[in-house]
């Protein structure tokens, strides 16, 4: 599963999932834009790890949470790398916030942020993969919340289920320019992000809950997506693969030893 000489965009690329990716990508052999919003402290630190790799790296600070930001954020990543084959697209916004209570203007917020940002920027790189007739991939980072219900998490569920549909739906547009279009569906994953919002308890005891019996890290995101943008999933697209240890299914298994059946 080589990248060598491909050329990838990878949003959100400062920490967490986004890095992830990034860094599996670079170990697979492609050159690296990164994006991540404007001020951001971790996008440097990300460049210097891929670039001691012996990767090419370029960033590029906007906020792609805005319809300008995503035009800026790809116009600037063709004139620094020269083309995009890849596309990664990770930005998101989430609030934890039961259905009543939900303000009106964070419901704007998440869905610019986790359904538009990726819309945006998906049309313009395929735009340029289309008008240069590059045979590219496209990734869309989704979640299982896009799924299945979680109670106080609505909205983004919401954003990312319309992610979902979009991932197919654009696939089949794009079918004709050969240009591959899937989505990863995360479970639970060790992030900063995670970090901030529960206690280091909480997330530890993630995990053995779970089949795989530990929650995910970015790596485990990262790896998928090297492989869904490799030559090796040529014959994938439109799907949306869940990388969750089993997530779905931890409430499915027997508490007990099964008991011998009575005969009948």
């Amino acid at each position: 599963m080589r990248l060598d000489g491909n050329r990838a965009l990878v949003t959100g690329a400062g920490c967490g999932i986004g890095k992830g990716c990034a860094l599996e990508l670079a170990h697979a052999g492609a050159d690296l834009i990164l994006n991540d919003r404007p001020g951001s402290e971790e996008l440097a630190k990300t460049a210097a790890e891929i670039r001691a790799l012996g990767r090419n790296c370029w960033t590029v600070e906007a906020d792609v949470f805005s319809a300008a930001g995503c035009e800026s954020l790809v116009r600037q990543a063709i004139e620094l790398a020269g083309t995009i084959d890849i596309l990664v697209s990770n930005p998101a916004y989430g609030k934890r916030c039961g259905f009543l209570d939900f303000p009106a203007d964070e419901l704007d917020k998440v869905i610019d942020a986790t359904f538009k940002s990726g819309f945006r920027i998906s049309q313009a790189v395929a735009r340029h993969m289309v008008e240069c007739e590059i045979s590219g991939k496209i990734l869309f980072i989704s979640s299982v919340v896009g799924e299945m219900p979680f109670e106080r998490n609505g909205p983004y569920g919401s954003a990312k289920a319309a992610l979902n549909q979009l991932t197919r739906s654009i696939a089949v547009e794009l079918f004709p320019h050969r240009i591959n279009v899937n989505a990863i569906a995360p479970g639970w994953i060790d992030t900063p992000t995670e970090r901030k919002t529960f206690t280091k308890e909480v997330i530890e005891s993630r995990g053995p809950t779970l089949p795989w019996g530990r929650i995910g890290t970015p790596s485990d995101i990262g790896r998928a997506a090297a492989f869904l943008v490799s030559e090796a999933a040529d014959y994938i697209t439109g799907a949306v693969l869940p990388v969750d240890g089993g997530f779905r299914f931890k409430d499915m298994r027997a508490d007990d030893e099964p008991q011998e059946a009575d005969p009948l």
